[in-house]
């Protein structure tokens, strides 16, 4: 899948300014990005060497919310970008998530200085893909209501929402598809029946088995009319435990989150 990019060019510019900056600088920044991800950037010149980094973002689902906050698992995620650089400040500074410490003279080495950064400004790639993370390492639970599996909605890009349900040793994750143009529904429609083909064959026998139907799949029974009226279909993918072994987990993770935009970049250039 087509790569993309994690970190926030924009963040990873500001704090690469304060990390080379010859001299202390006082900054108070305000960045808005895309699916309103808020970040807010504090560095004071009477405390040049600290830094805090305050991110609001929209949650993939609320149900992945803690009432005290984001998950144990999600904090360990973040602290692990680099433990040394990077701390996280509690409370969250108010009207954000989550707030970073960050302390650029503890970078061991310059020449790693841009790797380290780039890590930093992906901070929201790493909330996001933490919580479908712990989605799909639980695919081997078995906790249903009455034998049935309900779907959960997430949401990383507005306006595309899709689904994951978990059934019986694996977890089906759902693309709802929309296209603008009628041009662009036929030339999607053909590449999902190329990924079903290609799929199916020796050579990708390890990837996620894909498919692709034209009406909604009976796992989506009962969701809102909004969500199940499409004009391109719907693209189901089978999580099985092997796909979330090790490192596998992290490529899974950040193809479903990416593959909307996967499939636009696709009819555009096609």
């Amino acid at each position: 899948m087509a790569c993309f990019e994690r970190g926030s060019p924009a963040l990873k510019e500001i704090l690469l300014k304060l990390y080379r900056a010859q001299k202390p600088i006082e900054i108070d920044h305000h960045l808005y990005e895309f699916g309103s991800v808020e970040y807010h950037v504090q560095c004071s010149v009477s405390d040049p060497q600290l830094t805090y980094l305050s991110i609001s973002t929209p949650l993939l689902s609320q149900g992945v919310l803690q009432s005290f906050g984001l998950s144990h698992y999600t904090t360990q995620m973040v602290e692990g970008i680099c433990s040394d650089v990077v701390e996280i400040f509690e409370p969250a500074k108010q009207g954000y998530q989550l707030t970073l410490r960050l302390d650029f003279s503890k970078i061991p080495n310059k020449k790693d200085s841009e790797k380290i950064i780039e890590k930093i400004s992906a901070v929201q790639a790493v909330i996001i893909s933490s919580q479908l993370k712990e989605m799909l390492q639980n695919v081997n639970s078995q906790d249903s209501y009455q034998g049935m599996y309900k779907p959960i909605k997430l949401i990383y890009h507005p306006r595309e929402p899709f689904f994951v349900i978990k059934q019986p040793q694996k977890i089906i994750a759902i693309f709802p598809m929309r296209f603008k143009e009628d041009s662009d529904v036929i030339i999607a429609t053909a590449f999902f029946q190329e990924l079903m083909d290609v799929g199916s064959s020796e050579k990708w026998a390890k990837a996620p088995p894909c498919n692709w139907s034209p009406i909604p799949p009976p796992e989506l029974r009962g969701e809102t009319f909004n969500d199940l009226s499409t004009n391109g279909g719907f693209v189901s993918f089978d999580i099985f435990p092997r796909h979330v072994e090790s490192k596998r987990l992290d490529k899974t993770v950040w193809s479903l989150l990416n593959f909307y935009a996967y499939v636009k970049y696709h009819v555009k250039v096609t």
